[in-house]
């Protein structure tokens, strides 16, 4: 079973992505902040996959910043970013390898496809 990551600073929308990704078999690990999920990373033994909204609370590029610490300790690790915000080029120029973005609102099943496409070609 994959373990994915999720990083959320909005608690409804954690709790509903969590219940997505558990429905559709994944193991899930939550953090609303920075510095949880620098936490979680370097304690979990195994992250398949980390799933992180671009802006955490008043860190606006934290989830980029989450990005790079994965890069550091687990560069094989696929990250989708979210976010309600456009994109600017300059955001796009600091996702890492092996990332997605899946923009604000998304249904479940988009939530469950791009995760499970990056997931495939991890293998």
């Amino acid at each position: 079973m994959a373990v994915i990551l999720v990083i959320e600073d909005e608690p409804p929308i954690l709790v509903l992505t969590e219940s997505v990704l558990q429905q559709a078999g994944y193991e899930t690990l939550t953090a609303s902040t920075l510095a949880e999920a620098q936490s979680i990373i370097h304690s979990a033994p195994k992250i398949d996959l980390v799933f992180t909204d671009v802006s955490l609370g008043e860190d606006h590029e934290g989830g980029l910043q989450v990005g790079h610490v994965i890069r550091q300790t687990s560069p094989e690790t696929p990250v989708v970013y979210t976010s309600a915000r456009g994109l600017t080029d300059g955001m796009k120029s600091l996702f890492v390898e092996r990332s997605s973005f899946l923009p604000k609102p998304y249904t479940n099943e988009q939530l469950v496809e791009v995760v499970a496409s990056l997931l495939r070609e991890e293998k």
